[in-house]
């Protein structure tokens, strides 16, 4: 029998070798990265591929357009129907307003439950500014935004976060529309999950090719054709508040539709880079394939230069100090190429995760009604 060639020899010396030391680690498990660390790590290497690089007011409007047409492409279509009709709920006779429970109806959509609120002082066909005031999380839905006090769980969630600042605004005299977002309030059948229904939601649609985040963009919209509609109100003066996820969608919202003149993104200076590498993330948030070109900052920079104020509590947990300096820095890059950096404020202010006003307040005075 012919022998095997010295370095064959040595190849099989080195294979039986690793054969007898995986016989003695026999039934120990070798170390795999879990899928937690992979998307960490490709969270570091996101490419972000369309953050600003100009410095003029033309480099800037060239890239919001460029930046624009990129994020409706990943959005898909977030117009609100042509077609649609108002029921309405209930109203009621309050003290300084009227609150008037409404639900917006078009043909193959859900219907969107919004409070409108309507304030006194408005006499002889004047029209008003309005607000669009936007929820966040929250098993309550709209319901703190305006006051709903009658509620149980009510009050105890306004108190925490000063939450109703749709009620605040109808007493400075704007016309409020509140919405229920999804998977919120009234439009989630909460005891039925057994898990986060933002996760769930998002899954579910996208089994549709459709996302929450562009749903709740097509309503808050809707919301706006119908501010626009209302007698009491003046059709060009228009802005947008909200907290947390109200926040976002107050980003959103303000960046896609130019019909907002003035916006207050409280509690939502997170970028989509550093969220996503928490444990819980919110699939209402959530929108696939942004970190190829930008992030939530890049978002906020299509607002530009309209005025816009972001509310930070110096206790608010959700806030990364880190991370919200590298978002108001690309903020800043945007507003000052435009020449416009008086319009971009910020409010630090003591306290945590709730609405603040101390800036937003007169920021919309000045705006909508100088």
């Amino acid at each position: 029998m012919k022998m095997p060639s010295p370095r064959l020899a040595a190849l099989f010396a080195i294979l039986a070798g690793l054969f007898v030391a995986a016989s003695e680690v026999r039934g120990q498990r070798l170390p795999v990265r879990p899928v937690d660390r992979d998307i960490v790590a490709a969270l570091e290497r996101a490419e972000l591929s369309m953050l600003f690089p100009g410095e003029s007011a033309e480099d800037c409007r060239q890239w919001q357009q460029a930046f624009d047409a990129q994020l409706n492409q990943l959005l898909g279509d977030s117009a609100p129907p042509d077609d649609w009709t108002i029921e309405e709920e209930q109203r009621w006779d309050l003290e300084d307003h009227v609150r008037i429970a409404l639900l917006l109806v078009a043909e193959n959509l859900p219907s969107v439950p919004v409070y409108l609120l309507i304030p006194k002082t408005l006499e002889g066909g004047r029209k008003a500014p309005a607000v669009l005031c936007v929820h966040g999380h929250g098993a309550f839905g709209n319901d703190p935004i305006v006051g709903r006090t009658d509620l149980e769980g009510v009050a105890e969630n306004i108190e925490k976060h000063n939450y109703d600042y749709g009620l605040q605004f109808v007493r400075r005299g704007y016309v409020v529309a509140a919405p229920c977002m999804i998977p919120f309030g009234r439009r989630v059948e909460r005891d039925k999950y057994r898990s986060d229904p933002c996760a769930v939601a998002f899954v579910r649609l996208q089994a549709l090719g459709r996302l929450a985040i562009t749903e709740n963009l097509r309503d808050l919209r809707w919301c706006l054709d119908l501010l626009q509609a209302r007698p009491e109100v003046d059709p060009e003066r228009l802005g947008c508040a909200g907290l947390s996820y109200g926040g976002r969608m107050t980003m959103l919202v303000s960046a896609v539709d130019h019909r907002i003149k003035v916006a207050a993104v409280s509690g939502a200076l997170n970028l989509m880079q550093e969220r996503m590498r928490q444990a819980h993330s919110c699939g209402a948030q959530m929108i696939p394939g942004l970190l190829k070109y930008g992030d939530h900052s890049e978002i906020g920079s299509l607002i530009a230069p309209r005025p816009c104020v972001w509310e930070t509590g110096s206790s608010d947990k959700l806030i990364v100090p880190e991370w919200d300096q590298v978002f108001k820095d690309r903020l800043q890059r945007a507003y000052d190429a435009h020449g416009a950096g008086g319009n971009l404020r910020f409010d630090k202010f003591e306290g945590g995760h709730q609405w603040s006003g101390k800036i937003a307040f007169p920021l919309f005075e000045e705006v909508l009604r100088p």
